[in-house]
């Protein structure tokens, strides 16, 4: 995924299946100027990694 798109996704109001790894996760928060995003990982909430927004898969319907 490329920061634009993680970004579109974040400020969406629509939920958009995102995958890290195959795990579904939540885009917290994008970091544009390090290509960076905090997700939190499936329906842990302490689970919260950030990592670089290449490793993102948008799930299509």
């Amino acid at each position: 995924m490329d920061i634009q798109r993680a970004q579109d996704i974040f400020a969406s109001k629509d939920n958009i299946a995102v995958h890290l790894d195959g795990e579904p996760v939540w885009i917290e928060r994008v970091d544009a100027a390090n290509g960076m995003a905090t997700v939190q990982v499936g329906s842990r909430p302490t689970d919260v990694q950030t990592v670089g927004v290449d490793r993102l898969e948008e799930q299509k319907r």
